[in-house]
């Protein structure tokens, strides 16, 4: 099977996630897309919600959409997030292709083991606002070592974040047009992401 990857906190998701699933597995001919939301991300400041909240609003997010599938590995593996364990983990007999946005390519020389992973996975970016499709210098000489390339999903960047959902739930404002209703209505009924819960 062709299978895309797709990580990320999604802290919550929202329509910028699952619209980049969708082309990418449109894009790259892919047989599935895996969304892993991370258990504890070691470049990242403690998260808004609880692993369970995000796995909840993942499932009710992409409820209804084919051949995109929720991979739990890492909620469920405990201590820091690492990509590269997580890609040692996976069934082996697979063709596997990382999503990632520009701004994820900017710092990818940063991730533990690197090489490994792009030694593993075949590299899909999409344009994210405000960040650049080149890929760092050392990841472009070794995609060049390994005659190996970068590839780039068509994709209109899309002006969501989750920091900014985050923030307009804080003041208690609505984000409907930024993330899926259900997701909404979730968050409203657990409490999420007010002031007192961070």
């Amino acid at each position: 099977m062709r299978v895309g990857l797709l990580g990320g906190s999604f802290d919550p998701v929202h329509h910028a996630h699952l619209l980049l699933a969708q082309t990418a597995l449109k894009h790259l001919k892919l047989d599935q897309v895996q969304l892993i939301p991370a258990g504890q991300p070691w470049q990242r400041p403690t998260l808004g919600a609880s692993p369970e909240h995000r796995l909840n609003m993942l499932h009710l997010a992409t409820k209804g959409l084919d051949n995109i599938e929720i991979n739990p590995i890492e909620i469920h593996r405990t201590g820091p997030t690492y990509t590269i364990e997580t890609l040692e983990a996976l069934e082996p007999n697979h063709e596997y292709f990382w999503i990632l946005g520009s701004d994820q390519l900017a710092n990818f020389c940063t991730w533990r083991s690197w090489q490994d992973i792009a030694q593993r996975v075949k590299l899909a970016v999409a344009q994210r606002p405000g960040s650049l499709l080149t890929p760092p210098l050392a990841l472009s000489q070794w995609l060049q070592s390994q005659n190996r390339t970068l590839l780039v999903i068509p994709f209109e960047p899309q002006d969501v974040s989750a920091t900014a959902i985050r923030q307009r739930l804080a003041l208690q404002q609505s984000a409907r047009d930024l993330l899926p209703e259900v997701v909404e209505q979730y968050i409203y009924e657990h409490g999420l992401y007010r002031p007192h819960s961070a």
